[in-house]
């Protein structure tokens, strides 16, 4: 990992003045339930198996534009006031906003993002404008998107691309659109989970010699770039704001305590007392998915590769397993690792009747999905995003999301964190845009003053002071007294 260069974004200047196919729905299912999807701020208007594709019926809006695809531009209205609570759940990139937007830092930047698409995120891209940028943007997750938010975004003339529900075909349909747009070419890539970078390095390499830097926030996609750096691939600068300690202590374990229990009971009405749980990674997801599953009662197992957190999981008072040892006896199992075919045919096989099965990990692989479309056995859609998988013998498992990020699929996540998670990403873009030369073709972490500078951007929610050190203290530590405070290889 290369080290970060000692001056960046100008001494913080603003501190001074962040292709599984479908299964088919023949069997019962509970259409008044599927057109909603349980939550205001999820809204999808329509049923997530409608037959008309968005692609195939073009749309305007008010203002003539159908730059854009999305479900249905008539609900705009009800997503921006999902934006509008949003903003005021986000304080630290709001202020970004306005401390930053007279400056106009992104002034000729043109960012292709690949993120999740719903009201948080469209707080971020509205900030990037703002500051200056022009975009053009997809979903990274093809049931995560908020159809409503997409349409708000699409009216205020955002070239836009998503809605839930998309095929693995229309998903790479969309994100080609991001990406070749006549009289448009991209500067900077904002990527979760690396499909963005990798059709723009596969399809348009010419494409991507214009491209100052890439801004990565997940363990996948982070992991992609390493590859290709490791393989002499990556010809630009990229940030991994994944392992930043904003993004990693509070958007990773905060927002993933917070809604894992909305999400299984969103989709399963479970009651979690005495039920018996096993978590399949215990890195920030895991541990918070374990806290919050633990203080409702239930018993739960961790699995893991790695001994330092293993450890962690045995002092945080969880019994570490192998997953055969419980598989045949857990009611619920959840995958937190970022890896592949962590569940397997094999696993399910052997899962109790009734068993939920679900993914908290960013990438879809985690459970082999793929392993379950085989004849002998029956796929019965009961709710949005809630299939039943029937075996010869009566057996039946759920799986949610259909092995997809359980929670921006099936329920909601805290603005407030988010709001953590899109400074950072804001201030990386900045960065790399404002700095070109400054950084070689290697991935590299934020330095702690800007981690830092955008914990300060969300104490005063809290009426929290920081105490200043004194000068003698200063000395005494080796610190500069308005930071950094921890060095850069803290985490």
């Amino acid at each position: 990992m290369s080290k970060m260069p000692e001056t960046t974004f100008a001494d913080l200047s603003l501190a001074d003045k962040t292709a599984v196919k479908k299964p088919s729905i023949e069997a019962r299912r509970f259409s008044d339930v599927s057109t909603c999807s349980f939550s205001s701020t999820c809204f999808t208007g329509s049923s997530d198996e409608d037959e008309i594709s968005p692609k195939d019926n073009q749309q305007r809006n008010s203002a003539g534009g159908t730059d854009f695809c999305v479900k249905s531009i008539s609900k705009s209205a009800f997503g921006r006031r999902e934006i509008e609570i949003a903003e005021s759940e986000m304080p630290g990139i709001m202020m970004l906003r306005k401390r930053a937007k007279d400056e106009k830092p992104l002034k000729g930047a043109h960012i292709v993002g690949c993120t999740h698409v719903n009201a948080q995120s469209a707080v971020l891209i509205e900030t990037l404008i703002q500051l200056g940028a022009t975009v053009r943007w997809a979903a990274c997750n093809i049931y995560s998107t908020q159809n409503a938010v997409a349409a708000a975004l699409a009216e205020a003339g955002i070239p836009i691309f998503a809605w839930r529900g998309e095929t693995e075909e229309e998903f790479w349909w969309c994100l080609d659109r991001c990406i070749h747009s006549d009289g448009w070419q991209p500067n900077l890539i904002l990527d979760d989970g690396g499909d963005a970078t990798h059709l723009m390095l596969k399809k348009y390499p010419d494409c991507f010699k214009a491209i100052r830097g890439i801004v990565e926030e997940s363990v996948t996609g982070v992991h992609r770039l390493y590859m290709l750096s490791k393989g002499g691939k990556l010809t630009v600068p990229a940030i991994n704001v994944n392992d930043s300690v904003t993004k990693n202590k509070f958007d990773t374990f905060y927002t993933c305590r917070d809604s894992i229990l909305d999400s299984l009971k969103r989709t399963t009405d479970i009651m979690f007392g005495g039920k018996q749980v096993v978590i399949c990674g215990y890195g920030d997801v895991g541990k918070g998915c374990a806290q919050s599953l633990k203080g409702q009662g239930c018993i739960v197992y961790i699995t893991e590769v790695d001994p330092i957190c293993a450890l962690q999981a045995a002092m945080d008072g969880f019994r570490v397993v192998r997953l055969s040892e419980v598989i045949r006896s857990v009611d619920v199992v959840v995958t937190a690792t970022g890896n592949k075919n962590v569940i397997t045919r094999d696993h399910m096989n052997r899962m109790k009747n009734g068993c939920i099965l679900c993914n908290m990990g960013h990438s879809c692989s985690e459970i082999d999905v793929n392993g379950l479309h085989t004849p002998e056995l029956t796929w019965e859609r009961v709710r949005s995003q809630v299939d039943h998988i029937i075996w010869p013998d009566g057996r039946m498992i759920i799986l949610l999301a259909e092995g997809r990020l359980v929670n921006l699929s099936c329920s909601t996540i805290s603005s407030f964190v988010v709001s953590v998670a899109s400074s950072t990403q804001a201030l990386a873009l900045i960065e790399l845009f404002s700095a070109p030369g400054r950084y070689k073709s290697d991935v590299y972490l934020l330095p702690k003053k800007m981690d830092e500078y955008v914990a300060s951007l969300h104490l005063a929610t809290f009426d929290a002071h920081l105490t200043e050190l004194t000068d003698e203290q200063a000395k005494f530590m080796g610190l500069n007294k308005a930071g950094p405070f921890k060095a850069n290889y803290y985490r």
